[in-house]
């Protein structure tokens, strides 16, 4: 309420005696009193009322007037029962300090004028009240009367002059400003964004983060969600979405600050019902999965099918085909987590190349959600593509069942079988550089895709496709690694399962002769070895590529067949060389 809405009651016995200019001041509340130093009492915004018990000589009314307006109150009300007349020199002090001030007359009670005020104020702070929360209802409801996260950054851009967008822990947009409205990060940026996000996250520091884009830009990282300090940073660091504002937040005053943290909170509760929404994906995807684990019959999976297809591709007219990716996130473990120096279990064989030994930590919940992130449909739009994918969790990995629209021929709507779907090199070229930023350290993120299937007959088969692919790529180095199906035809699926002991002896009887003589002579017969069998054992192509003369290349190989005994020229030599370079 305001103050002059006070003058207008006369049940409330007030006169203005200064301050007619400052009447549209805000009323927040009202406190009685004769205390000589009330401030710790109060917070701004009230109506104080007073009975003049503090004024002991008129020095004392500049004092009292100057803690009121320092406390940021509304106005002043003195009652004329202690003193007769409001003294003169409170008025002065009222004047010089631009605080309202009113005359109480004897008759009116301050209970009265209290009573009237809190009424006043307590229903227009409902009313408030349910109008802000009736705007972030409408804010974040998806459809055309919301918006959801997007109507809260319009209102940034139009209000404060910030352009801001929601992204994914891989850079992918989820949210941003009204098309035209201000020019978005390019891919790279919103990838270093990310990463840069990520690793700050890792290391513990609380956002916002300053960053200085690959574009020249300063951008300020705001964590969508901080987590508490006992929560374990890994199990979500992967999953959660950043709030980016293209602009310095160090230069922001604490008001503004506390403005766009409440903006993270609304969005908060967007990605919390975003979550939520994949429920039913996710039975549909842990249903057809246990199906498959326990070799049910083709037509009672194919059943399940029909069931998610609808879901997943809603209005589609045909058969979807399926393909399969499977995921696994692992964390070095410390002793805390039942290493070996603990105790823990250790594993042998061609297990260690999947990055398990050392009692490794894995979570399949984690790979879960950042499948349902990373994982795109290629022939879907919209604010949240990913919605389209079904992901299960098992046994420390996520399997995610992604359908892919048959496509049709003529009008006969003849179903075809050329779709090609995700390719494990794309994926991994999306992911890999903000992903790596927050694994640094002590994880690894590795990626098998199956080849597409159109049949229930065929899911069985995907899914252990996508498992060995995903085994090759852990025997790869990298925080981030994904195979494909279309190496799974040649010899790098053996390669995984060879046990560490026997890949060291292979490799060291063949190549480490060779390592030696470089470093005593700086021969370079190991790249000279590797570019002979790239180029199939041409002797021009070869000579070519590394700028010799042909003359200079046969005194190679000859001085590499001389330290190792073998000769190039035979088949079965130039394939131990071969898998040898391929497995050092």
């Amino acid at each position: 309420m305001r103050l002059r809405t006070l003058l207008e009651n006369d049940a409330l016995g007030l006169r203005l005696l200064g301050g007619e200019a400052e009447l549209d001041r805000t009323v927040r509340g009202v406190m009685t009193t004769d205390l000589r130093d009330p401030s710790r009492y109060l917070s701004g915004g009230e109506l104080v009322l007073t009975g003049l018990a503090w004024r002991r000589e008129p020095e004392d009314s500049e004092r009292f007037v100057r803690i009121l307006a320092a406390a940021g109150v509304a106005g002043l009300a003195a009652g004329e029962a202690e003193l007769g007349d409001v003294p003169e020199d409170l008025v002065l002090a009222c004047g010089r300090h631009r605080m309202p001030l009113f005359s109480v007359v004897e008759d009116v009670a301050f209970a009265t004028i209290t009573e009237h005020v809190v009424r006043q104020v307590s229903g227009e702070r409902a009313g408030d009240l349910a109008a802000v929360v009736d705007r972030h209802r409408r804010l974040m409801t998806p459809g055309p009367a919301g918006g959801g996260p997007e109507a809260v950054l319009d209102l940034l851009r139009s209000d404060l002059d910030l352009a801001a967008w929601v992204l994914s822990p891989t850079g992918r947009r989820i949210a941003g400003p009204a098309a035209g409205a201000a020019a978005e990060p390019p891919a790279a940026v919103r990838a270093q964004l990310a990463g840069e996000h990520l690793a700050a996250r890792r290391a513990g520091r609380r956002g916002p983060h300053r960053v200085t884009g690959a574009d020249g830009v300063t951008y300020s990282l705001f964590p969508i969600r901080d987590g508490d300090t006992g929560d374990d940073v890994r199990e979500t660091v992967l999953s959660d979405w950043l709030l980016v504002v293209g602009a310095d937040a160090d230069e922001w005053p604490e008001e503004r600050l506390d403005l766009l943290h409440g903006v993270t909170q609304l969005i908060a509760v967007e990605r919390d019902r975003r979550d939520a929404s994949r429920t039913v994906r996710r039975r549909l995807a842990q249903e057809v999965l246990e199906l498959v684990r326990t070799g049910a019959p083709p037509a009672e999976i194919a059943a399940r099918l029909r069931v998610a297809a609808p879901v997943l591709l809603p209005g589609l007219g045909t058969a979807p085909h399926w393909q399969v990716v499977v995921a696994r996130v692992e964390w070095d473990a410390g002793p805390e987590q039942g290493g070996p120096e603990q105790g823990g279990p250790e594993q042998s064989g061609p297990e260690q190349g999947d990055g398990a030994d050392g009692g490794a930590r894995d979570s399949g919940r984690a790979a879960q959600s950042l499948l349902e992130e990373i994982l795109v449909d290629p022939w879907t739009s919209g604010p949240e593509p990913s919605d389209r994918i079904a992901v299960a969790h098992s046994d420390g990995e996520a399997v995610a069942l992604v359908p892919l629209p048959a496509l049709t021929d003529g009008p006969s709507d003849h179903v075809t079988d050329h779709t090609e779907g995700l390719r494990a090199d794309a994926l991994l070229t999306a992911v890999r550089e903000p992903l790596s930023r927050g694994l640094d350290g002590d994880g690894r993120l590795t990626l098998g895709v199956s080849a597409a299937v159109h049949s229930a007959d065929g899911l069985r088969g995907a899914l252990e496709e996508a498992r060995h692919a995903r085994r090759v790529a852990a025997a790869r180095t990298g925080r981030v690694c994904a195979a494909g199906h279309q190496e799974l035809a040649s010899h790098v699926l053996l390669l995984p399962f060879v046990p560490d002991d026997v890949r060291r002896a292979f490799t060291a009887r063949l190549l480490d002769p060779l390592r030696a003589y470089d470093r005593r002579h700086r021969a370079e017969l190991i790249p000279t070895l590797e570019a002979f069998l790239d180029c199939d054992g041409s002797w021009t192509r070869c000579a070519t590529r590394l700028h010799l003369h042909v003359n200079t290349l046969r005194y190679r190989i000859g001085r590499i067949e001389q330290l190792t005994g073998r000769e190039l020229s035979r088949l079965e030599d130039k394939l131990d060389f071969f898998l040898a370079l391929r497995m050092s």
